[in-house]
């Protein structure tokens, strides 16, 4: 009970701490503002980013552009997550689709997303499935890299114990490797969905008629240099939340491995 309770204590301070140490840079950043005397078109601060973001949200006009944003960095997750595990458990598994297909994978991946994200827009359009294609191509790699590593992370010992009792490879796939590579493969999904949302951001600087990466443009534009903080505010709160929520999934699942056991602590 007194362990229970001095871990509460100690979660309890570090939350403080990160609170008290939040507050410490808003006030460094409004002081460092007004000393310099920094033109808002340059660099705003706190107060004139908070206004921006208040009213952004309280007239709605983020809403319908936070939506389309949603939509294309969770549907190009799932995409690429889903395809980065399928191909990297085939070549994890099989040799022949590693020796053909994963050369052409890390070249793929070597190609920057920026220079290519054009030729998405000429392909599928200035609507969200040209976003989403660009969002899964991102996330694809981190977790099909990490899939290959957790499946071949498993125990020599516990594969030739499977092999001696005469399983398949279907058995040796679902009762070893897969539970073993989960940690790995959680780190990927961990990464991709941090990077979704900068594929989904991407997608929209190059062409889109809607989307939050669509209004930082516009404000751009318009020299609302806060506007364009503000927007940044809810992308990097979109980046947190999910990125927490991977982690909590993670929680439940692989409630074995210490790295995602205190989601609090992240």
């Amino acid at each position: 009970m007194a362990k229970v309770t001095l871990a509460t204590n100690g979660a309890l301070r570090l939350r403080m701490l990160k609170y008290v140490f939040f507050a410490l840079v808003m006030v460094l950043w409004h002081m460092i503002v007004r000393v310099l005397e920094v033109s808002p078109l340059i660099f705003p601060g706190p107060i004139q980013v908070t206004q921006s973001l208040y009213k952004g949200l309280i007239t709605g006009e983020f809403l319908p552009h936070l939506g389309i944003t949603l939509y294309e960095i969770l549907a190009g997750f799932v995409i690429g997550a889903i395809l980065g595990f399928l191909l990297g458990a085939a070549i994890g598994q099989i040799q022949l689709v590693e020796a053909l297909l994963y050369p052409y994978v890390v070249a793929f991946q070597t190609m920057p997303k920026v220079a290519i994200a054009p030729l998405f827009v000429v392909w599928f359009g200035f609507g969200a499935t040209s976003k989403v294609v660009i969002t899964a191509t991102i996330v694809f790699f981190p977790v099909l890299a990490n899939t290959v590593v957790g499946l071949r992370s498993a125990p020599r010992d516990q594969v030739d114990l499977m092999h001696a009792f005469t399983a398949s490879k279907w058995q040796v796939f679902r009762m070893v490797r897969l539970p073993q590579s989960l940690p790995y493969i959680f780190a990927g999904l961990d990464i991709g969905i941090v990077l979704a949302v900068i594929g989904a951001i991407v997608g929209e600087f190059v062409g889109a008629q809607s989307g939050l990466g669509y209004l930082i443009l516009q404000r751009n534009f318009s020299l609302d240099t806060a506007g364009v903080f503000a927007i940044l505010v809810v992308l990097s709160s979109i980046g947190i939340g999910l990125h927490a929520l991977v982690r909590t999934v993670a929680k439940k699942i692989i409630f074995w491995v210490d790295s995602f056991a205190d989601i609090s602590g992240a």
